[in-house]
């Protein structure tokens, strides 16, 4: 990861290469696992849309696994080829989410950084300007709550200090208040009083969801690819 232009900014997306069986599964059996992998790949290309349309700021893609072995692969190369990927590297989502926070620190001295997931695929480029927008003067970081308990966005003025987070456990209903009191306990570089909230989201994960997101980004590619993978009795017309 080198670069000769100064970067101020960058947008981190952790992702999952979009393969039938691997991601989205709880969207599963109300859609098959290739129709769980193609909304899956919707929801990253609108995510890496979003991204890539920050004014000033850099995409980096840490990523775990081949997307030329999952649904959209050519779109996804094509999408990817704008961005900078490294691999994602630990054990744990605490770990991978620190070690991509240290790998943008180390190629991008000095940059903010606000790190999402493919989970929000309504999420719009004002929101991630917004973000970033906070960290570079009132903020030293802001998180953004998830509606079902987890959070969808982490902002930070430094992003090595993303380790503060590795130990809080993931995937449980209190993930996002635990992680606002890691980032809120004192640390070197990060004043509670300076870490801020940004505005909730839900996250994808269940077909309820899938269908209430897509309502909300009705011409993106993930509500296209809802009505046309996910066969929910009342949503959205085909």
């Amino acid at each position: 990861m080198r670069t000769s232009a100064p970067v101020t900014r960058v947008v981190l997306v952790l992702a999952k290469a979009p393969v039938a069986g691997r991601v989205k599964t709880r969207l599963m059996p109300v859609a098959t696992p290739e129709g769980a992998a193609g909304i899956a790949a919707a929801a990253l290309l609108d995510t890496l849309d979003a991204a890539g349309t920050v004014p000033g700021a850099r995409t980096v893609v840490a990523l775990e696994g081949d997307p030329a072995a999952g649904e959209r692969g050519t779109e996804l190369a094509d999408a990817l080829a704008g961005t900078v990927v490294v691999p994602q590297r630990g054990r744990t989502l605490g770990e991978r989410i620190t070690a991509a926070h240290d790998d943008v620190a180390a190629a991008f001295p000095g940059a903010a950084t606000v790190q999402v997931g493919m989970d929000t695929p309504q999420l719009d480029p004002a929101l991630l300007d917004d973000a970033l927008r906070l960290v570079a003067g009132d903020a030293d970081a802001a998180l953004g709550l998830a509606l079902d308990g987890g959070w969808w966005a982490l902002a930070l003025a430094d992003p090595s200090r993303a380790g503060v987070i590795a130990e809080v456990p993931t995937s449980r209903d209190d993930t996002g208040r635990r992680t606002l009191a890691a980032l809120r306990a004192g640390h070197d570089g990060l004043d509670p009083g300076r870490v801020l909230e940004l505005p909730p989201l839900s996250d994808v994960d269940t077909p309820d969801d899938a269908v209430a997101v897509a309502d909300l980004v009705p011409t993106g590619r993930f509500a296209r690819a809802v009505a046309d993978l996910l066969p929910v009795p009342g949503g959205l017309p085909r």
